[in-house]
């Protein structure tokens, strides 16, 4: 015999792939019909076409079938009508309201919020904050990203996403690869379009990241940041006062000369720069030897000069390279190189030491 109670608490149990909140909270179990061995399952998909509908499909089954007595699982879905859907979006939006909150900002939020920021191009900054995401991701937390370089949106190409945010009513639910949360710019224009915004825009679409998407509880926001000190740098530190800042150089000392601005741009907004990470620090030849292409010591001067701690070095392999043409992170092309082991080293320094506390006042360096 089938616990019938047992059999629908373990289905309601299984959570929605895309807004990552079970679907017995959701309201989606519709009937549950239960024939000696046989369990029949109907289920009220948010949006149709639902893109993570098979996955959503096989996790039922497969929550379904550790059930004792169950020898069989059939799932049918429907769709929610437009009130059940309203319905549920007013209940995701929360607390918010109509008043367009800022929920990772308000007082009490878990969710620790890290721009990752450079002085100029070309340094790597956005492999830095994808790789990273992936790596803090893969130790079971909940992750997202704001691709906030709203001229030079690289971030869904790099995690291979193909698709736009769900629209539910007012809310935008965000793709999801690699178990990260992405939004960026590149959802929303064409590819043959570029981006000619002056800051009240850049403004407004922040706002729109922070307040219209549906980032559910997360445990840390990556930011990836425009490189210089312009006006989305200034609308963050508006938007998330309580963010904090990773300077990304590479090992030239002309690299660090310009990255020293960003970190002094984010203390004058009160911003607390937690390290600086230097990338394509090395090569590791076919002969094993490593090779410093482009110098050496960049990253430990920025980090003295900010007075904050060097968080590590990440090397300059073709895995990474080819990772981000093909939207495969260096976790998934190289899972046990060089590269991936100093993001999980920087991943686990992160999360074991927490955020700093603001006790470095401004600088002036020349």
């Amino acid at each position: 015999m089938i616990d019938v109670a047992d059999l629908r608490s373990a289905i309601e149990r299984v959570q929605d792939p895309e807004i990552q909140k079970s679907i017995g909270e959701l309201g989606m179990v519709r009937d549950l019909t239960v024939s000696r061995g046989d369990v029949d399952v109907v289920v009220a998909l948010v949006l149709a076409p639902y893109p993570s509908q098979d996955t959503l499909a096989n996790d039922i089954e497969s929550a379904a079938g550790d059930v004792e007595g169950v020898t069989a699982v059939s799932v049918t879905f429907t769709v929610m009508t437009d009130d059940e859907r309203s319905e549920l979006a007013t209940k995701l939006r929360g607390s918010g309201g109509e008043d367009r909150e800022i929920l990772l900002a308000k007082p009490g939020s878990k969710t620790r919020i890290i721009g990752i920021s450079s002085g100029k191009g070309g340094v790597g900054k956005s492999s830095v904050t994808t790789n990273l995401s992936v790596a803090l991701a893969k130790r079971g937390l909940s992750v997202g990203i704001i691709d906030a370089d709203v001229w030079g949106f690289s971030i869904p190409k790099m995690m291979g996403i193909d698709r736009a945010p769900m629209v539910l009513e007012d809310l935008l639910i965000p793709p999801r690869a690699y178990g990260v949360s992405v939004i960026s710019m590149d959802f929303f224009v064409q590819s043959d379009q570029a981006v000619v915004w002056r800051g009240p825009m850049l403004h407004k679409a922040l706002e729109q990241f922070l307040v219209d998407v549906l980032w559910g509880d997360l445990d840390y926001l990556l930011i990836d940041m425009p490189p210089g000190t312009g006006d989305v740098a200034i609308s963050i530190s508006q938007y998330l006062p309580k963010s904090e800042i990773i300077v990304v150089t590479t090992p030239q000392v002309a690299a660090q000369r310009v990255a020293v601005r960003a970190g002094l741009m984010a203390r004058k907004v009160n911003q607390d720069v937690i390290g600086v990470i230097e990338n394509m620090s090395w090569f590791t030849g076919d002969d094993g030897q490593r090779y410093e292409i482009f110098g050496s010591g960049g990253g430990e001067v920025l980090a003295e000069k900010l007075d904050v701690p060097f968080l590590g070095k990440i090397p300059l392999v073709p895995a990474l390279r080819e990772g981000a043409d093909v939207g495969e992170p260096v976790f998934v092309v190289e899972p046990d190189g060089e590269a991936a082991r100093a993001f999980v080293e920087l991943a686990t320094h992160l999360v074991e030491t927490g955020p700093r506390l603001r006790t470095h006042p401004e600088l002036v360096i020349a």
